[in-house]
């Protein structure tokens, strides 16, 4: 990255847009998001940002323009003598900073930025962000802030995340978007004041990697990965892959890379049962399907004897990508051996 995307703070700043016409206009629109004082630096303005002064939302500064007027500013068009950072409209190399497209779900806000180089593919990613995420997340989240400090008063750190995790994936969600948001803070509230925070449980979940690519996971494998505690993973599990799971994950190489040791079977179970026993979330990734893997099974009997909820989240099999790469389709009674002739002999990679 040439530019690091950052949120500044505004409060108690001034956010200074030199121009009158429609694109200050289109600056002042994004900047009335945030509790900046919005200053306008022109001799004159359009009926929308004149508005904005009469309303007393923004002031007007008609000149002349000297570099005082960008002193502590946040954002401005043109103001390098004050030693500010600078943005100008449909300039990219003149800029210190550009403007993202936002998704605002205040509290929560998505940037989308390309550096100034591609707008249009900005708005794009933003309308599809913003099919994804509930109106009433930015609600939620706010609540959720304003009871932090009782969580942290009341819930021992250990169970914190299963508290977190439970808040806005199951009940206290599902009610909050429902339109139920005094349930929603009721069922919060209660929890908090009785301790009893649900999924205190460990589980696991054995997860397929398919054939190596990372867009060829299923949408419940990446977010296996997403809320992960510990991972397990192998040599034949593509680093990429990995680039997908929460940061702050803990990861285990369990071997099974030509001319290294390869962990035994019954090794890897019992260090996988034992992190799940400990409350935590659990994932042990294999390359290819998971659900035909014989390793899986063995995980998957003793997590049942020991009581602990496992789950199978299938991957793409190697028969299938083999199959798909050579351009052959795989039916009922087929032989597969054919479309791994076919892929092996044109030297294709498909990450097995």
């Amino acid at each position: 990255m040439h530019s690091f995307p950052m949120f500044i703070r505004t409060t108690n700043r001034r956010v200074v847009i030199a121009g009158g016409g429609e694109q200050a206009a289109q600056k002042a629109r994004l900047m009335l998001k945030t509790d900046a004082k919005l200053v306008l630096l022109a001799p004159v303005l359009d009926a929308e940002l004149a508005d904005l002064v009469a309303t007393g939302r923004a002031t007007q500064d008609a000149g002349p323009f000297t570099p005082e007027h960008f002193a502590d500013a946040a954002l401005h068009a043109l103001a390098k003598a004050a030693g500010a950072q600078v943005n100008v409209v449909d300039q990219p190399s003149l800029c210190d900073m550009t403007t993202p497209s936002l998704v605002d779900r205040d509290p929560v806000v998505v940037a989308i930025g390309t550096e100034g180089t591609a707008p249009v593919l900005a708005r794009r990613i933003k309308t599809e962000v913003e099919q994804m995420l509930d109106p009433r997340l930015g609600s939620f989240a706010a609540l959720a802030g304003r009871l932090r400090g009782a969580v942290a008063a009341h819930i021992p750190k250990p169970d914190r995340r299963a508290f977190w995790r439970w808040a806005f994936a199951d009940a206290p969600w599902q009610l909050h978007k429902t339109g139920q948001e005094r349930a929603a803070a009721d069922l919060l509230k209660r929890t908090i004041a009785t301790k009893d925070v649900p999924d205190r449980q460990g589980q696991i979940a054995i997860v397929g990697a398919g054939p190596g690519a990372r867009d060829l996971l299923t949408l419940r494998a990446v977010e296996r990965l997403q809320e992960a505690d510990v991972i397990f993973y192998d040599g034949l599990v593509d680093p990429d892959v990995l680039e997908l799971a929460r940061r702050d994950a803990e990861r285990v190489f369990v071997g099974n890379v030509p001319g290294t040791h390869i962990w035994p079977g019954e090794r890897i179970s019992r260090l996988v049962l034992a992190e799940a026993a400990k409350g935590r979330r659990v994932v042990r990734l294999e390359s290819g399907d998971a659900g035909i893997s014989g390793h899986a099974k063995e995980t998957l009997d003793a997590a049942t004897a020991a009581n602990i909820r496992v789950e199978i989240v299938p991957g793409v099999t190697a028969a299938s990508a083999l199959a798909a790469a050579s351009g052959q389709q795989l039916s009922g009674g087929r032989d597969p051996q054919p479309a791994f002739r076919s892929a092996i002999a044109a030297g294709q990679n498909i990450g097995v």
